[in-house]
Protein backbone atom coordinates (compact mmCIF):
# COMPACT_ATOMS: atom_id res chain seq x y z
CA UNK A 1 0.00 0.00 0.00
CA UNK A 2 3.11 2.17 1.17
CA UNK A 3 4.59 2.07 -2.66
CA UNK A 4 1.18 2.04 -4.45
CA UNK A 5 0.40 5.51 -2.66
CA UNK A 6 3.68 6.54 -4.00
CA UNK A 7 2.98 5.97 -7.19
CA UNK A 8 -0.46 7.83 -6.99
CA UNK A 9 1.59 10.46 -5.65
CA UNK A 10 3.66 10.30 -9.22
CA UNK A 11 0.63 10.34 -11.43
CA UNK A 12 -0.84 13.03 -9.44
CA UNK A 13 2.43 15.17 -9.42
CA UNK A 14 2.18 15.00 -13.32
CA UNK A 15 -0.79 15.87 -13.62
CA UNK A 16 -0.37 18.97 -11.96
CA UNK A 17 3.17 19.27 -14.50
CA UNK A 18 0.34 19.31 -17.24
CA UNK A 19 -2.05 21.31 -16.54
CA UNK A 20 -0.02 24.02 -14.86
CA UNK A 21 3.40 24.37 -15.52
CA UNK A 22 5.58 22.63 -13.54
CA UNK A 23 5.23 20.91 -10.13
CA UNK A 24 7.54 18.71 -8.29
CA UNK A 25 7.05 15.25 -8.17
CA UNK A 26 6.80 13.11 -5.04
CA UNK A 27 10.18 10.76 -5.01
CA UNK A 28 9.41 7.52 -3.18
CA UNK A 29 11.40 7.50 0.17
CA UNK A 30 11.54 3.38 0.08
CA UNK A 31 10.68 0.32 -1.93
CA UNK A 32 10.95 -3.40 -2.47
CA UNK A 33 10.50 -5.16 -5.87
CA UNK A 34 10.94 -8.94 -6.21
CA UNK A 35 11.90 -11.67 -9.25
CA UNK A 36 11.84 -15.55 -9.31
CA UNK A 37 12.87 -17.23 -12.64
CA UNK A 38 13.48 -20.92 -13.27
CA UNK A 39 14.81 -22.11 -16.38
CA UNK A 40 14.63 -25.45 -17.98
CA UNK A 41 17.11 -26.14 -20.57
CA UNK A 42 18.00 -29.14 -23.11
CA UNK A 43 20.15 -29.46 -26.42
CA UNK A 44 19.82 -31.77 -28.36
CA UNK A 45 21.96 -34.74 -30.40
CA UNK A 46 24.71 -33.53 -32.22
CA UNK A 47 27.97 -34.87 -34.42
CA UNK A 48 30.45 -34.87 -32.11
CA UNK A 49 33.57 -36.91 -32.76
CA UNK A 50 35.50 -35.83 -30.02
CA UNK A 51 35.54 -34.21 -26.47
CA UNK A 52 37.14 -32.13 -24.33
CA UNK A 53 37.55 -30.78 -20.58
CA UNK A 54 34.96 -27.80 -22.13
CA UNK A 55 33.25 -29.57 -24.54
CA UNK A 56 29.21 -29.46 -24.83
CA UNK A 57 27.83 -32.78 -24.26
CA UNK A 58 24.51 -34.14 -26.37
CA UNK A 59 21.26 -34.79 -25.09
CA UNK A 60 21.73 -33.07 -21.73
CA UNK A 61 18.85 -30.87 -19.67
CA UNK A 62 19.54 -28.75 -16.79
CA UNK A 63 17.42 -25.87 -14.86
CA UNK A 64 18.45 -22.88 -12.72
CA UNK A 65 16.30 -21.21 -10.19
CA UNK A 66 16.87 -17.49 -8.91
CA UNK A 67 15.03 -15.55 -6.13
CA UNK A 68 16.31 -12.32 -5.27
CA UNK A 69 14.85 -8.59 -3.72
CA UNK A 70 16.02 -5.28 -4.23
CA UNK A 71 15.21 -3.10 -1.72
CA UNK A 72 15.83 0.68 -2.27
CA UNK A 73 15.88 3.65 0.04
CA UNK A 74 16.05 7.47 0.02
CA UNK A 75 18.80 8.65 1.75
CA UNK A 76 18.67 12.28 1.24
CA UNK A 77 18.01 14.65 -1.59
CA UNK A 78 18.82 12.62 -4.81
CA UNK A 79 20.76 10.11 -3.07
CA UNK A 80 19.56 6.11 -3.22
CA UNK A 81 20.97 3.56 -0.96
CA UNK A 82 20.10 -0.17 -2.73
CA UNK A 83 20.43 -3.64 -1.79
CA UNK A 84 20.15 -6.83 -4.01
CA UNK A 85 20.03 -9.99 -1.73
CA UNK A 86 19.65 -13.83 -4.11
CA UNK A 87 19.24 -17.03 -3.52
CA UNK A 88 20.44 -19.49 -6.58
CA UNK A 89 20.69 -22.85 -7.53
CA UNK A 90 20.99 -25.02 -10.50
CA UNK A 91 23.35 -25.56 -12.99
CA UNK A 92 23.98 -24.36 -17.24
CA UNK A 93 24.31 -27.24 -19.96
CA UNK A 94 27.96 -28.81 -19.24
CA UNK A 95 28.58 -26.68 -15.79
CA UNK A 96 28.26 -23.62 -18.56
CA UNK A 97 31.05 -24.79 -20.38
CA UNK A 98 31.29 -25.70 -24.48
CA UNK A 99 30.19 -22.70 -26.10
CA UNK A 100 31.32 -19.07 -26.40
CA UNK A 101 27.81 -17.41 -26.86
CA UNK A 102 26.38 -19.76 -23.81
CA UNK A 103 22.85 -19.92 -24.83
CA UNK A 104 21.62 -18.98 -20.54
CA UNK A 105 21.88 -15.82 -19.35
CA UNK A 106 20.42 -17.29 -16.07
CA UNK A 107 23.60 -19.49 -15.64
CA UNK A 108 26.51 -18.41 -14.01
CA UNK A 109 29.56 -20.14 -13.97
CA UNK A 110 29.29 -21.32 -10.50
CA UNK A 111 26.50 -23.57 -10.03
CA UNK A 112 25.37 -25.46 -7.04
CA UNK A 113 22.22 -28.86 -6.11
CA UNK A 114 21.67 -26.50 -2.93
CA UNK A 115 20.09 -23.34 -2.74
CA UNK A 116 22.78 -20.71 -1.36
CA UNK A 117 22.49 -17.19 -0.87
CA UNK A 118 24.79 -14.23 -2.64
CA UNK A 119 24.47 -10.31 -2.02
CA UNK A 120 24.97 -9.15 -5.65
CA UNK A 121 24.28 -5.22 -5.32
CA UNK A 122 25.14 -2.49 -2.41
CA UNK A 123 25.45 0.62 -4.06
CA UNK A 124 24.88 4.02 -3.49
CA UNK A 125 23.81 6.40 -6.41
CA UNK A 126 23.11 10.35 -6.31
CA UNK A 127 22.37 12.29 -8.96
CA UNK A 128 22.46 15.90 -8.70
CA UNK A 129 20.08 17.10 -11.06
CA UNK A 130 20.49 20.46 -13.34
CA UNK A 131 18.85 23.52 -14.79
CA UNK A 132 16.38 22.79 -17.33
CA UNK A 133 13.52 20.49 -18.53
CA UNK A 134 12.62 17.85 -16.11
CA UNK A 135 11.68 14.15 -16.50
CA UNK A 136 9.20 11.47 -14.51
CA UNK A 137 11.19 8.05 -13.75
CA UNK A 138 8.79 5.27 -13.42
CA UNK A 139 9.85 3.34 -10.05
CA UNK A 140 11.82 0.08 -11.07
CA UNK A 141 14.39 -2.27 -9.54
CA UNK A 142 17.22 -0.12 -8.67
CA UNK A 143 14.99 3.23 -9.07
CA UNK A 144 13.26 4.87 -6.89
CA UNK A 145 10.21 6.97 -8.47
CA UNK A 146 10.00 10.52 -8.81
CA UNK A 147 11.58 13.01 -11.07
CA UNK A 148 15.03 13.88 -12.71
CA UNK A 149 16.79 16.90 -14.94
CA UNK A 150 17.32 16.27 -18.57
CA UNK A 151 20.59 17.58 -17.47
CA UNK A 152 22.78 16.03 -14.57
CA UNK A 153 25.31 14.34 -12.89
CA UNK A 154 24.83 10.51 -11.58
CA UNK A 155 27.20 9.13 -9.25
CA UNK A 156 27.61 5.48 -8.08
CA UNK A 157 30.09 3.62 -5.52
CA UNK A 158 29.06 0.14 -4.52
CA UNK A 159 28.77 -3.28 -5.70
CA UNK A 160 26.79 -4.21 -8.92
CA UNK A 161 27.27 -4.77 -12.72
CA UNK A 162 29.60 -3.05 -15.31
CA UNK A 163 25.95 -4.15 -17.47
CA UNK A 164 23.72 -2.17 -14.85
CA UNK A 165 25.49 1.21 -16.39
CA UNK A 166 27.03 0.05 -19.79
CA UNK A 167 25.91 -1.01 -22.55
CA UNK A 168 22.32 -1.04 -21.88
CA UNK A 169 19.83 -1.97 -24.37
CA UNK A 170 15.87 -1.66 -24.49
CA UNK A 171 15.56 -4.28 -26.72
CA UNK A 172 18.10 -6.99 -26.01
CA UNK A 173 19.55 -6.71 -22.04
CA UNK A 174 17.76 -9.25 -19.59
CA UNK A 175 18.01 -12.74 -19.57
CA UNK A 176 14.79 -12.96 -17.32
CA UNK A 177 12.23 -11.64 -20.12
CA UNK A 178 14.32 -10.84 -23.53
CA UNK A 179 17.21 -13.26 -25.22
CA UNK A 180 19.02 -15.88 -23.36
CA UNK A 181 22.46 -15.90 -25.22
CA UNK A 182 25.17 -14.36 -23.39
CA UNK A 183 25.99 -12.53 -26.46
CA UNK A 184 22.90 -11.40 -27.71
CA UNK A 185 21.56 -9.66 -23.75
CA UNK A 186 25.84 -8.11 -24.06
CA UNK A 187 28.04 -7.43 -26.37
CA UNK A 188 29.73 -10.77 -26.61
CA UNK A 189 33.29 -9.55 -27.08
CA UNK A 190 32.35 -7.02 -23.53
CA UNK A 191 35.15 -9.05 -21.29
CA UNK A 192 33.93 -6.64 -18.41
CA UNK A 193 34.98 -6.89 -14.41
CA UNK A 194 33.21 -9.23 -12.81
CA UNK A 195 33.13 -12.63 -10.44
CA UNK A 196 31.95 -15.77 -11.93
CA UNK A 197 28.18 -14.11 -11.45
CA UNK A 198 29.04 -11.35 -13.09
CA UNK A 199 29.58 -8.28 -10.60
CA UNK A 200 32.38 -6.70 -9.44
CA UNK A 201 33.12 -3.66 -6.87
CA UNK A 202 33.26 0.05 -8.46
CA UNK A 203 32.79 3.80 -8.96
CA UNK A 204 31.30 5.30 -12.09
CA UNK A 205 30.15 8.67 -12.99
CA UNK A 206 27.69 10.30 -15.88
CA UNK A 207 26.86 12.88 -17.82
CA UNK A 208 23.36 13.87 -19.25
CA UNK A 209 22.98 17.31 -21.21
CA UNK A 210 20.54 17.21 -23.81
CA UNK A 211 20.37 14.07 -26.33
CA UNK A 212 24.21 13.69 -24.83
CA UNK A 213 25.50 11.42 -22.01
CA UNK A 214 28.85 10.66 -21.51
CA UNK A 215 30.34 8.12 -18.73
CA UNK A 216 33.36 6.66 -16.69
CA UNK A 217 33.74 4.00 -14.41
CA UNK A 218 36.70 1.76 -12.63
CA UNK A 219 35.62 -1.73 -11.31
CA UNK A 220 37.86 -4.37 -9.65
CA UNK A 221 38.59 -7.57 -11.17
CA UNK A 222 38.45 -11.11 -10.24
CA UNK A 223 41.83 -11.98 -8.70
CA UNK A 224 42.66 -14.87 -11.97
CA UNK A 225 40.12 -14.91 -14.64
CA UNK A 226 37.00 -16.44 -14.17
CA UNK A 227 36.98 -16.15 -10.80
CA UNK A 228 34.55 -16.77 -7.87
CA UNK A 229 36.55 -14.14 -6.02
CA UNK A 230 37.19 -10.54 -6.39
CA UNK A 231 40.95 -9.29 -6.51
CA UNK A 232 41.51 -7.15 -2.89
CA UNK A 233 42.56 -3.13 -3.08
CA UNK A 234 42.32 -2.54 -7.03
CA UNK A 235 45.51 -4.19 -8.25
CA UNK A 236 43.85 -5.48 -10.99
CA UNK A 237 41.23 -3.36 -12.37
CA UNK A 238 39.26 -1.90 -15.27
CA UNK A 239 39.13 1.57 -16.74
CA UNK A 240 35.50 2.29 -19.15
CA UNK A 241 34.44 4.73 -21.05
CA UNK A 242 30.98 4.98 -23.13
CA UNK A 243 29.19 7.76 -24.98
CA UNK A 244 25.38 7.61 -25.81
CA UNK A 245 23.44 9.77 -28.20
CA UNK A 246 19.76 9.59 -28.33
CA UNK A 247 17.81 10.53 -31.52
CA UNK A 248 14.34 10.39 -33.12
CA UNK A 249 13.80 9.16 -36.22
CA UNK A 250 10.38 9.85 -38.33
CA UNK A 251 9.20 10.13 -34.02
CA UNK A 252 10.91 6.99 -32.86
CA UNK A 253 13.44 6.78 -30.18
CA UNK A 254 16.56 5.33 -30.09
CA UNK A 255 19.85 5.82 -29.20
CA UNK A 256 23.97 4.97 -30.15
CA UNK A 257 25.93 4.13 -27.50
CA UNK A 258 30.10 3.89 -28.11
CA UNK A 259 32.17 1.88 -25.10
CA UNK A 260 35.96 1.44 -24.66
CA UNK A 261 37.97 -0.73 -22.04
CA UNK A 262 41.23 -1.26 -20.84
CA UNK A 263 41.87 -4.49 -18.40
CA UNK A 264 44.65 -4.05 -16.13
CA UNK A 265 45.50 -7.65 -14.99
CA UNK A 266 47.84 -11.03 -14.83
CA UNK A 267 47.08 -12.24 -18.24
CA UNK A 268 48.88 -14.58 -20.60
CA UNK A 269 49.97 -13.92 -24.02
CA UNK A 270 48.79 -16.87 -26.28
CA UNK A 271 51.71 -17.32 -28.60
CA UNK A 272 53.80 -17.51 -25.49
CA UNK A 273 51.67 -20.28 -24.03
CA UNK A 274 52.03 -22.36 -27.15
CA UNK A 275 55.48 -21.90 -27.48
CA UNK A 276 55.96 -23.32 -24.13
CA UNK A 277 53.64 -26.18 -24.78
CA UNK A 278 55.50 -26.85 -27.72
CA UNK A 279 58.84 -26.49 -26.03
CA UNK A 280 57.60 -29.35 -23.34
CA UNK A 281 54.87 -31.23 -25.98
CA UNK A 282 52.22 -30.45 -23.38
CA UNK A 283 48.93 -29.01 -23.31
CA UNK A 284 48.77 -25.50 -23.50
CA UNK A 285 48.46 -23.81 -20.26
CA UNK A 286 47.86 -20.09 -19.94
CA UNK A 287 48.43 -19.70 -16.31
CA UNK A 288 52.16 -20.52 -16.62
CA UNK A 289 52.82 -17.66 -18.49
CA UNK A 290 50.76 -14.61 -16.94
CA UNK A 291 52.06 -11.38 -16.71
CA UNK A 292 50.74 -8.35 -15.53
CA UNK A 293 49.70 -6.51 -18.62
CA UNK A 294 46.60 -4.81 -20.61
CA UNK A 295 43.64 -5.88 -22.71
CA UNK A 296 41.70 -3.41 -25.00
CA UNK A 297 38.31 -3.53 -26.41
CA UNK A 298 35.30 -1.66 -27.66
CA UNK A 299 31.76 -2.55 -28.75
CA UNK A 300 29.34 -0.21 -30.57
CA UNK A 301 25.32 -0.80 -29.39
CA UNK A 302 22.61 0.48 -31.38
CA UNK A 303 18.97 0.51 -30.84
CA UNK A 304 15.62 2.07 -32.84
CA UNK A 305 12.18 1.85 -32.29
CA UNK A 306 11.26 1.47 -36.02
CA UNK A 307 7.07 1.31 -35.06
CA UNK A 308 5.19 1.79 -31.81
CA UNK A 309 5.83 -1.85 -30.96
CA UNK A 310 8.81 -2.91 -33.16
CA UNK A 311 12.06 -2.50 -32.01
CA UNK A 312 15.37 -3.38 -33.82
CA UNK A 313 19.06 -3.59 -32.07
CA UNK A 314 22.52 -4.59 -33.41
CA UNK A 315 25.65 -4.86 -31.40
CA UNK A 316 29.65 -5.07 -32.72
CA UNK A 317 32.58 -5.42 -30.35
CA UNK A 318 36.05 -6.51 -30.63
CA UNK A 319 38.90 -6.90 -28.13
CA UNK A 320 42.52 -7.86 -28.48
CA UNK A 321 42.58 -11.47 -29.46
CA UNK A 322 46.71 -12.25 -28.40
CA UNK A 323 45.74 -11.76 -24.95
CA UNK A 324 44.00 -14.07 -22.50
CA UNK A 325 40.02 -13.27 -22.07
CA UNK A 326 39.55 -12.50 -18.65
CA UNK A 327 35.90 -12.74 -16.95
CA UNK A 328 33.68 -13.36 -19.94
CA UNK A 329 33.76 -15.20 -22.50
CA UNK A 330 36.08 -16.68 -25.62
CA UNK A 331 35.01 -14.00 -27.82
CA UNK A 332 37.66 -11.66 -29.78
CA UNK A 333 34.83 -10.08 -32.11
CA UNK A 334 30.60 -10.15 -32.18
CA UNK A 335 28.13 -9.07 -34.28
CA UNK A 336 24.66 -9.59 -33.11
CA UNK A 337 21.12 -7.70 -34.13
CA UNK A 338 17.61 -8.92 -34.11
CA UNK A 339 14.05 -7.54 -33.66
CA UNK A 340 12.02 -7.16 -30.66
CA UNK A 341 7.67 -7.57 -31.27
CA UNK A 342 5.01 -6.67 -28.86
CA UNK A 343 1.78 -8.75 -29.25
CA UNK A 344 -0.45 -5.86 -29.85
CA UNK A 345 -1.21 -7.03 -33.36
CA UNK A 346 -2.53 -10.50 -32.14
CA UNK A 347 -4.57 -8.76 -29.15
CA UNK A 348 -1.64 -9.82 -26.59
CA UNK A 349 0.33 -6.36 -26.03
CA UNK A 350 1.82 -7.91 -23.04
CA UNK A 351 3.64 -10.56 -24.84
CA UNK A 352 6.60 -9.93 -26.78
CA UNK A 353 8.83 -12.21 -29.52
CA UNK A 354 11.90 -11.65 -30.27
CA UNK A 355 14.44 -12.91 -33.33
CA UNK A 356 18.89 -12.41 -32.92
CA UNK A 357 21.90 -13.51 -35.38
CA UNK A 358 24.92 -13.51 -34.07
CA UNK A 359 28.09 -14.18 -35.16
CA UNK A 360 31.09 -14.55 -32.58
CA UNK A 361 34.63 -14.83 -33.56
CA UNK A 362 38.82 -15.42 -32.42
CA UNK A 363 41.63 -14.61 -33.42
CA UNK A 364 44.50 -16.48 -34.95
CA UNK A 365 46.06 -17.05 -31.97
CA UNK A 366 43.15 -17.84 -30.21
CA UNK A 367 42.83 -20.57 -32.52
CA UNK A 368 46.04 -21.92 -32.44
CA UNK A 369 45.81 -21.77 -28.40
CA UNK A 370 42.71 -23.92 -28.94
CA UNK A 371 44.18 -26.31 -31.41
CA UNK A 372 47.09 -26.79 -28.93
CA UNK A 373 45.16 -28.65 -26.15
CA UNK A 374 44.39 -24.98 -24.17
CA UNK A 375 41.08 -24.23 -22.21
CA UNK A 376 39.90 -20.99 -22.38
CA UNK A 377 37.12 -19.47 -19.77
CA UNK A 378 34.01 -21.79 -21.64
CA UNK A 379 35.71 -23.48 -24.81
CA UNK A 380 38.25 -26.16 -25.15
CA UNK A 381 37.77 -29.36 -26.96
CA UNK A 382 41.09 -30.42 -26.81
CA UNK A 383 42.15 -29.72 -30.07
CA UNK A 384 40.53 -27.45 -32.82
CA UNK A 385 42.06 -28.60 -36.29
CA UNK A 386 39.15 -27.09 -38.33
CA UNK A 387 37.93 -23.93 -36.70
CA UNK A 388 35.21 -21.65 -37.71
CA UNK A 389 32.99 -18.72 -36.07
CA UNK A 390 30.32 -19.82 -33.67
CA UNK A 391 26.88 -18.82 -34.69
CA UNK A 392 23.65 -18.87 -33.19
CA UNK A 393 20.11 -18.46 -34.15
CA UNK A 394 17.78 -17.26 -31.21
CA UNK A 395 13.84 -16.74 -30.86
CA UNK A 396 11.66 -16.44 -28.43
CA UNK A 397 7.92 -16.28 -26.71
CA UNK A 398 6.92 -14.33 -23.76
CA UNK A 399 3.73 -14.87 -23.06
CA UNK A 400 1.95 -12.89 -20.02
CA UNK A 401 0.16 -14.80 -17.67
CA UNK A 402 -0.65 -11.87 -15.67
CA UNK A 403 0.75 -8.78 -14.55
CA UNK A 404 3.38 -10.69 -12.74
CA UNK A 405 4.27 -13.43 -14.30
CA UNK A 406 5.60 -14.62 -17.77
CA UNK A 407 6.01 -17.84 -18.89
CA UNK A 408 8.26 -17.69 -22.61
CA UNK A 409 10.10 -20.46 -24.76
CA UNK A 410 13.53 -20.30 -26.24
CA UNK A 411 14.99 -21.76 -29.21
CA UNK A 412 18.83 -21.18 -30.16
CA UNK A 413 20.49 -22.93 -33.45
CA UNK A 414 24.21 -22.94 -32.56
CA UNK A 415 26.42 -23.65 -35.63
CA UNK A 416 30.28 -24.63 -35.01
CA UNK A 417 29.90 -24.49 -31.05
CA UNK A 418 33.36 -23.55 -29.33
CA UNK A 419 34.38 -22.47 -33.18
CA UNK A 420 34.87 -26.37 -34.04
CA UNK A 421 33.53 -27.03 -37.59
CA UNK A 422 33.91 -30.47 -36.17
CA UNK A 423 31.44 -30.43 -33.43
CA UNK A 424 27.31 -29.63 -34.01
CA UNK A 425 25.26 -27.83 -35.00
CA UNK A 426 23.16 -28.24 -31.98
CA UNK A 427 19.67 -27.17 -30.77
CA UNK A 428 18.78 -26.00 -27.73
CA UNK A 429 15.29 -25.78 -26.39
CA UNK A 430 14.29 -23.90 -23.27
CA UNK A 431 11.46 -22.70 -20.96
CA UNK A 432 11.20 -19.91 -18.47
CA UNK A 433 9.15 -18.69 -15.89
CA UNK A 434 9.41 -15.77 -14.54
CA UNK A 435 7.50 -13.29 -11.61
CA UNK A 436 8.03 -10.28 -10.49
CA UNK A 437 6.33 -8.12 -8.42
Amino acid sequence: MFIASRILLVVAGLGLAAGAGHAQVAQQAFAVHGEFTYVEQADSDFNAPYAGPNSLTPNQGRETVDANLSIGAKLWSGAQLWINPEIDQGFGLNDTLGVAGFPSGEAYKVGARHPYFRLQRLFVRETVNGEGEREPVAAAAGVLGGERSMNRWVFTVGKLSVTDIFDSNDYAHDPREDFLNWAAVDAGAFDYAADAWGYTVGAAVERYQGQWAVRAGIFDLSDVPNSAHLEPGFHEFQLMAEIEHRQEIAGHPGKVLITGYETRGRMGLLDEAIAVAAASDSPADIAAVRHYRSRFGGLVNFQQELLSDLGAFARYSKAAGNVEAYEFSDIDRAIAAGLSLKGRLWRRSQDSVGVALIDNAISAERERFLNAGGLGILVGDGKLPHPGTEQVVETYYNASLCSYAQVSFDYQWIANPAYNRDRGPVSVFAVRVHAQF
